[in-house]
This record gives C-alpha cells, sequence and structure tokens, in this order.
C-alpha cells in the first residue's frame, strides 16, 4: 500500500522504479477523478522546495482532483545538492541515458506503466532549478513529452558547472543560439513533433535573470520552425502573453512575463478559480500558471 509522504497526505512515495542513477526520490498523487488513458504531469521543485512544499504552493493537486490529471513528483536529495537543487549544469545529470535524467525516465515510464497513462499525453514543468531540469527533460527525452513548461529557468547546457551556472542564472555570456539549438538536437536521435514550450519568468527577478526566458525561446524557435517575432501578443490576467504558431497555427511556444515579479512560480490562489497557497517562491500575483500551464496543454476541463 502506498504510504503518505506528507502530513497533509496528499501524495505518496513511488519506492521501486528502476535503478536510479540520479539517487532522486520519487512522490506520486493519482487522483479518484483519473481513469485509464488520462494524462500525466511531471512537477520538479526548484531550490530548498520539496515535492510536498512545491504542491502546496502550486496547486497541482487541487487541479489533478477537477481534471482528472496523474502527477509524478521527483525529488532531490541533500546528499546530491546541499540546496536540494536538480543538478542541471553537471555534465553526469544532463545527458540522456544518465544521472538525474534517467532516474525521472525511469520513474515515469514506472507511473505509465502502474496506472495506465496515455504515453501521446505525457507532460513535465518546473521552477528555478527544476526549470533547468525541465529543459533538461525536454532536450533529451524529447519523444517522451507532449509539452514543457519552464518557470523561472534556464536553456538546456546552457552551464556546465557551478562556477558557470551562477553567471548564467545572472544573465552573463552563454552559448550563441546556434550552439544552445543545436545543443536540443544533439542530445537525442529524435525526429518527430517536438514538445511545445511554455515559458513563465518575473520581469524582476534578481536569482535567474529574465534574459534567460529569452534564450530558452531562442533556443526552440528554430526546432520548431517559428523565427522571428510572436505571431500574437495578448494580455491575460493583466499580464503580457507571446505566442508562437506553426504553419498549421498550432501555437508551439508561449511566454508570460509577469511585470515586477521576483524569482519564483505566479500563483492566484484567490477565488472560484483559485489554486494553491502562497509563500517562499510560490508568488501571490493574481495569474496561475498552473491552471494556464494545464489550458496550454489542454487538460483542463
Amino acid at each position: 500500500m502506498p504510504i503518505p509522504s506528507d502530513a497533509h497526505g496528499r501524495l505518496t512515495a513511488l519506492r521501486e522504479f528502476g535503478t536510479d542513477p540520479g539517487g532522486l526520490s520519487a512522490d506520486i498523487y493519482i487522483p479518484e477523478s483519473f481513469r485509464k488513458n488520462g494524462p500525466l504531469v511531471v512537477v520538479l521543485h526548484g531550490s530548498t522546495q520539496s515535492a510536498e512544499s512545491y504542491d502546496l504552493g502550486s496547486g497541482w493537486s487541487t487541479l489533478a482532483d477537477e481534471c482528472g490529471i496523474a502527477l509524478l513528483f521527483p525529488g532531490q536529495r541533500k546528499s546530491n545538492n546541499a540546496l536540494g537543487s536538480f543538478n542541471w549544469f553537471k555534465s553526469g545529470d544532463i545527458q540522456r541515458g544518465r544521472g538525474e535524467p534517467l532516474s525521472i525516465f525511469q520513474m515515469i515510464k514506472q507511473v505509465v506503466d502502474d496506472h495506465a497513462v496515455d504515453p501521446a499525453r505525457i507532460f513535465i514543468t518546473g521552477m528555478s532549478s527544476g526549470g533547468a531540469m525541465t529543459s533538461v527533460m525536454l532536450a533529451t527525452y524529447p519523444e517522451v513529452f507532449a509539452g514543457g513548461a519552464i518557470i523561472a529557468g534556464l536553456p538546456y547546457r546552457s552551464a556546465g558547472n557551478l562556477m558557470e551556472a551562477l553567471v548564467r542564472m545572472k544573465g552573463y555570456g552563454g552559448p550563441s543560439d546556434g550552439t544552445l539549438e543545436a545543443f536540443v538536437r544533439d542530445a537525442s536521435d529524435f525526429s518527430g513533433r517536438w514538445p511545445t514550450i511554455s515559458v513563465w519568468h518575473g520581469g524582476s527577478d534578481n536569482t535567474v535573470d529574465s534574459s534567460n526566458a529569452d534564450s530558452i525561446i531562442r533556443q526552440w524557435q528554430n526546432i520548431h520552425n517559428v523565427e522571428g517575432p510572436p505571431t500574437r501578443v495578448e494580455e491575460v490576467d493583466g499580464f503580457p502573453r507571446r505566442v508562437w504558431c506553426d504553419d498549421m497555427g498550432r501555437a508551439v511556444i508561449e511566454e508570460y512575463m509577469i511585470t515586477d515579479m521576483g524569482h519564483g512560480t505566479p500563483i492566484s490562489a484567490e477565488g472560484t478559480e483559485g489554486l494553491g497557497e502562497a509563500g517562499k517562491f510560490m508568488l501571490e500575483v493574481g495569474i496561475s500558471s498552473t491552471r494556464h500551464i494545464a489550458r496550454f496543454w489542454g487538460l483542463t476541463q
């Protein structure tokens, strides 16, 4: 029987999921509303956070109840990183078939097998180091995901060690746009439909500079064949949203820049559609990234 892993009993520990070369933990939430061939969302916490605290702040399990979504929460261990950050910049943890990416892939496979998840509806999101690791997963295992959402994160392989990581977080230096694109293409042998990309960032983020959001978009634009200015710019809940659509009119990249917000996940906890709870790096700004990301992926009812 699954063992509740947090005080309010929302998540349960996934004990067995392969060789786990990255030494990660895993928690899941399978709501009563989940049905066979339902979707799965993988949620990656940020530094100093846990799966439980990120779920509480973001409201993912509440939305899962509403919409019948299975959730997987990979977790970092302090023995791997003193801040509890995913190691998105270490060579052994940013390649397909190795380290933390392989651990997360193994978790996903286990949940898909255990709960009859639709393999065509697997998505991934994360904030800060979890956002940067989302970039890693989208590049190294693109065939697994229909879409990804990167919150306050960085591009794939923008840094190769801790010193570079700290510099890139401040918005300095980094590989060229062409090199960033090549990194994604070279990370696997994938040749199918690439995952859609949702990018969220605070305009006043002093921890991970917002220039990283632009770099993520440029990393994926040519891959999706949507170079140049956005197809449309609109306002959603008072914030600018830029959207790039492919030749078929499908939105493949979107960006929300949350004006005056610092480092964290944007939430809207109030009202009938409120989700989550404000806290450290979970910022009440009147827009729910969780709800809008799920809507972008076609998961909301």
